[in-house]
């Protein structure tokens, strides 16, 4: 685990590949990856019974009184040393959920992930989860071993509603309108660092860059 004190929150619309850069974040620098959207599954009860899939609730249409309380519990945004670092994932999508995470802590830097509308478009149509566990698979760059099911468990993959193509592009604008204020809060503070790009691949050498300026890393950047 790195010694040394950093809270970051990685922003970006959905098919950003907010969650591969958290967790390489939390491989190459010890830090915590928190999925906010994960707490949320859990907490809302999101997933199957009797391995039958349930319906995922999208996190872009979550409302605060419901987002707030969940993702600004210890475990997301812990207060104290005992787990000191942290990245989160997806949280705050709104200037109200940032006013509140405020109130909680404060936050030494933030990564927002820009990508063409075009790209987020053929991501998100091609994407399929696993609602229990919310892994993620693409159908054109990371399939599961079997077509349909999870790799881990074996159990059904399903495409949500609000990742089928008709769905995305108010998906997108509805996290651009919300996100312009948060991101204006993070700039006029000066932590927020943008990075642009189709490739996560390409992008991720950059982020790497930045937090190795922080903390030292416990693994070299080549390894991934």
């Amino acid at each position: 685990m790195a010694s040394k004190l950093l809270r970051a929150v990685v922003l970006g619309p959905p098919g950003s590949g907010k969650g591969t850069v958290c967790e390489r974040i939390a491989r190459s620098f010890g830090l915590q990856h928190l999925s906010s959207g994960q707490f949320l599954r859990e907490s809302l009860g999101g997933g199957g019974e009797g391995g039958k899939p349930q319906p995922t609730l999208g996190y872009s249409f979550v409302p605060n009184f419901l987002a707030v309380p969940v993702c600004l519990h210890p475990r997301c945004f812990p207060t104290s040393h005992c787990n000191p670092c942290a990245a989160s994932q997806g949280f705050p999508r709104t200037l109200g959920q940032a006013k509140a995470l405020d109130g909680i802590c404060e936050l030494d830097l933030v990564i927002s992930l820009n990508i063409p509308f075009e790209t987020l478009k053929d991501r998100l149509s091609a994407r399929w989860v696993h609602p229990a566990s919310g892994r993620v698979y693409n159908m054109d760059f990371n399939p599961p071993h079997v077509q349909g099911v999870d790799d881990l468990t074996g159990e059904p993959l399903v495409q949500r509603e609000d990742d089928r193509p008709e769905a995305v592009a108010a998906r997108l604008r509805k996290y651009k309108d919300a996100a312009k204020p948060v991101i204006e809060l993070y700039k006029s503070r000066g932590i927020l660092h943008s990075f642009s790009g189709t490739e996560t691949n390409k992008i991720w050498p950059y982020v790497y860059t930045l937090l190795s300026s922080r903390i030292p890393p416990i693994h070299p950047e080549e390894e991934h």
